[in-house]
């Protein structure tokens, strides 16, 4: 009976501890939000000021927006895509504009964590950012 519990029991380490070790070793993408306030003269649109932090290897996908972005890179390197372009890389101290609808993303292709800063003038009441298959 004990022999049957220990082999349940490494069966069970075994079956879950991948998803376990890989969570622990890919840090998570932190996003930290400023603030968000209606825009001044039209408060129809928000401003929000949020700060990013990617990890190696990750990316948050072609996206777009109901509004206008600003990017500004503090830490690393972002390769920064707009659908149908080529992609650019943005370093330390660069940044950019992504104006409303724009289909994009933003990834971290080195072997460093990149951490930037986006302002967004969004419109109230919609999703910060609507996923578009790739």
């Amino acid at each position: 009976m004990q022999k049957l519990i220990i082999a349940e029991v490494l069966a069970i380490t075994c079956m879950f501890a991948p998803a376990a070790w890989s969570q622990a070793t890919t840090p998570a993408r932190q996003t930290i939000r400023y603030f968000t306030t209606p825009l001044e003269k039209d408060p129809a649109r928000e401003v929000e000021m949020v700060s990013i932090t990617v990890p190696p290897g990750a990316d948050n996908g072609f996206h777009r927006h109901s509004g206008d972005q600003w990017t500004a890179v503090q830490e690393g390197e972002v390769t920064f895509t707009i659908k149908g372009q080529p992609p650019v890389v943005l370093k330390a101290g660069d940044s950019n504009y992504v104006p409303r609808g724009a289909i994009h993303r933003q990834q971290n292709l080195s072997d460093k964590p990149a951490r930037y800063i986006v302002m967004n003038i969004f419109d109230k009441g919609k999703p910060v950012a609507e996923p578009v298959p790739e």
